[in-house]
């Protein structure tokens, strides 16, 4: 599981890894802990760490840009916070707006989260056709914002304020 995030020298988010690489990273130097788990800490024989949440490279790493988030059924699901679309319960699967079969695509702007009923109900039909306006419009995450919701998307508040400012609520 991947629930720490890497922060870059200039603390913008690079990527998520998990608690051993955090852990790794941290005491080979490479990294400082920007935040840590409130009571929980790793002891060693001669070492005590407090569990990393957040971390924060000591050097700058020039990253290619990457202006979109790359597509993903986790991804829409975690982007709308696993509420469905149409009605707003749990959902649990993935919708299409523009139906594939009527020449919609897997995109950030065609697909949604929905329960499986309103998916089922909804069929190859438009939201339009089908008479199920959306509650939200669908939209392309950043990078970035893709990282912070995926870390975020169990507990908002774990993360600190500062770090959750450009992730829209």
């Amino acid at each position: 599981m991947r629930d720490t995030l890497v922060l870059n020298a200039s603390f913008e988010p690079l990527s998520t890894v998990t608690l051993n690489r955090a852990v790794v990273l941290v005491l080979t130097d490479k990294a400082v802990v920007e935040q840590a788990h409130p009571e929980l800490k790793m002891r060693a024989a001669a070492v005590e760490l407090p569990v990393p949440r957040v971390i924060r490279l000591c050097r700058y790493v020039r990253v290619p840009f990457r202006r979109h988030a790359p597509w993903s059924r986790r991804g829409v699901l975690i982007r709308d916070r696993n509420k469905c679309a149409y009605c707003g319960r749990r959902a649990t699967t993935v919708d299409h707006v523009v139906p594939r079969a009527q020449g919609g695509g897997d995109t950030w702007l065609n697909t949604v989260a929905s329960c499986a009923a309103d998916n089922h109900r909804k069929a190859d039909r438009t939201p339009e056709q089908a008479g199920m306006p959306l509650l939200f419009e669908p939209f392309v995450p950043t990078p970035s914002d893709a990282m912070l919701f995926a870390l975020a998307a169990d507990d908002r508040s774990a993360l600190p304020e500062w770090l959750t400012q450009s992730v829209a609520a």
